[in-house]
């Protein structure tokens, strides 16, 4: 179906504002990575990939603003929620923990593989031919580093079964808790210094975050205007008191960073945020309501995830060009900087746009293998009890773990080094990129196979 197509048939009670916070959670990060990268030549023909935000340090303010990753997460929650019950009454309460995993993870899980498959083949193939060059080596460990975001996604998937139980049961006071448990571990790191605590925050930060999208699925979101207002006070105080740093993104060589790991003064900047983007709820779903503002939500959503993923790869692209073309590189900030920056975001998207229509299939939905699309619940039903009988549940979550810790410590290491197992450390743990590539792809196979609906034995 064309996105033209689609859009015409969406049901009337879908919300289509969330689609627009997907779309827009995710643009806004793309476009931010391609402002923020200032690149440099030095003296012996070695470049560099900077940060604008340490260049103008004034800068990093607007990061209270653009790091818009935690609206995403909140989006996931909403969808999660809606996905798991419908799920479960289409099975009639049946077993579907790994035909929950499938579902979710089909579209993010199989574009990821294909982006890690065809740089890991690239970078070895480039490795094998002896080509590799400064500025191919820092582009195939930059190209990698926001796969971290889809490890988080995947935990929260993964979770979502029985954190969405405890949301049910206690509403704001499992929010609460985690978002507790968020600051008693910023405690124990930074007052009693306690080793690794701080790694927790990756669960604790973005699970309440995710939390808020149970929230809001639930309609229980009522007072966005108190939400914002206590996450905007709560993140300049602990900003003002320290030692969080005025940046919501990572910078390079900081000692400490607000973003890896997550610490409790972005919570309270995703609060914040989550709080002001509900409050222009109103203005939103009445843009979403002109058809052709949604045929361009419902286009934009089929490609998402391949943009993001590419995104750094055509930015890098567009940069080698330049330097391969000899082109003087203005410095970051400086006012010649600032004027090429529109040439630079349109090469960049122009390039993205390119490789979207070369690798978007991997992120279309599949289409019915040999059942017909109305098959009945019963069907589903028989289905999810003979995926449980068979273990699936307990295979899917080792599937999911695989990828989950597969696409971070990729995030980490970054497709450099794959013959001489380039290594680094992952929490505690050293892992090389050949390992993590396997685990990937392992993960990724045990996701799709266990959930694969089977019909029940004769």
């Amino acid at each position: 179906m064309s996105a033209r197509d689609i859009a015409a048939a969406t049901p009337g009670g879908r919300d289509r504002v969330i689609d627009l916070l997907r779309v827009a959670s995710l643009g806004t990060v793309v476009f931010g990575h391609w402002l923020m990268a200032a690149v440099t030549v030095d003296d012996d023909g070695r470049a560099a990939v900077g940060n604008l935000l340490e260049v103008e340090p004034k800068l990093q303010l607007l990061t209270w603003f653009l790091q818009v990753m935690p609206v995403f997460f909140f989006v996931g929650g909403f969808s999660h929620a809606l996905s798991y019950r419908s799920l479960t009454r289409r099975t009639g309460g049946a077993p579907a923990y790994a035909l929950f995993l499938r579902a979710r993870l089909q579209r993010l899980l199989r574009p990821t593989m294909l982006f890690v498959a065809v740089w890991g083949a690239g970078a070895l193939a480039v490795q094998l031919a002896g080509g590799s060059g400064n500025l191919t080596d820092v582009a195939a460990r930059l190209v990698a580093q926001p796969l971290w975001f889809i490890g988080i996604y995947l935990a929260m998937v993964a979770f979502t079964p029985p954190l969405l139980r405890l949301h049910e049961r206690y509403g704001w006071g499992a929010f609460a808790a985690l978002a507790a448990a968020a600051a008693a571990v910023d405690v124990l790191r930074f007052a009693a210094g306690v080793p690794y605590v701080e790694f927790l925050n990756f669960a604790f930060v973005w699970l309440a975050v995710h939390q808020l999208g149970f929230l809001r699925a639930d309609g229980r979101l009522r007072h966005p205007a108190l939400l914002a207002a206590a996450g905007l006070a709560g993140a300049v105080a602990l900003v003002a008191s320290g030692p969080y740093p005025l940046s919501m993104v990572g910078m390079p060589g900081e000692k400490i960073s607000n973003m890896a790991p997550p610490t409790a003064a972005l919570l309270c900047h995703g609060m914040w945020l989550i709080g002001a983007v509900e409050l222009l709820r109103g203005p939103m779903t009445r843009a979403v309501a002109r058809p052709r503002v949604w045929r361009t939500v419902v286009a934009a959503n089929g490609i998402a995830m391949t943009a993001f993923l590419w995104h750094l790869t055509a930015m890098l692209g567009v940069y080698g060009a330049m330097l391969a073309a000899h082109v003087s590189l203005p410095a970051p900030a400086s006012a010649a900087w600032w004027l090429h920056v529109p040439l630079r975001l349109a090469a960049a998207a122009g390039v993205t746009a390119l490789l979207v229509a070369v690798f978007r299939r991997a992120e279309q939905p599949p289409a019915p293998a040999s059942a017909s699309a109305s098959a009945s619940a019963s069907a589903s039903a028989s289905a999810g009890t003979s995926a449980a009988r068979r273990g699936a549940a307990p295979a899917a979550a080792l599937g999911v773990t695989l990828a989950l810790f597969g696409v971070l410590g990729l995030s980490m290491v970054g497709f450099g080094g794959l013959l001489e197992g380039h290594s680094a450390v992952f929490v505690a743990v050293r892992v090389t990129a050949p390992v993590t590539v396997l685990m990937c792809g392992a993960g990724w196979l045990l996701v799709e196979t266990a959930g694969r609906a089977r019909r029940p034995a004769a």
